[in-house]
């Protein structure tokens, strides 16, 4: 695995962390909070380093399955990121409706992350 894939996997990877732990405060919380918000966007930042860094290590076109998978993924945590930030910025009475795109968005966001990782290790392997 050449030096920008293994990058942009770890980058991903410290993504999952950050998501993860704003998905679970965001489901404990009953408002979206500021420490929401900063592992949210910090988790977007490291997930959009990761993408740029498999991009160009990647020897194959950016449009591939896995790349639609993972840039959806992406697009998805982009929204939700303005979501949250919005919502803790205007207190809105929008908290149901950000814990469910929260769900959907990380359930795909998870799916993306395990499908890069099945390709790689085939890859690996051929």
């Amino acid at each position: 695995m050449n030096k920008y894939l293994y990058l942009g996997v770890l980058f991903a990877t410290v993504a999952l962390i950050f998501y993860s732990l704003s998905f679970w405060i965001n489901r404990k919380m009953i408002k979206v909070n500021k420490a929401n918000c900063i592992l949210q966007t910090t988790g977007l930042e490291f997930d959009i380093v990761g993408t740029i860094l498999m991009i160009i290590g990647s020897k194959n076109i950016p449009i591939t399955v896995h790349g639609f998978i993972g840039y959806s993924a992406l697009l998805a945590m982009i929204i939700e990121t303005i979501l949250i930030v919005k919502i803790m910025i205007k207190d809105s009475e929008k908290q149901r409706s950000i814990r469910i795109y929260s769900w959907i968005s990380y359930i795909w966001w998870i799916t993306a992350y395990i499908a890069g990782g099945m390709i790689a290790m085939v890859e690996i392997k051929g």
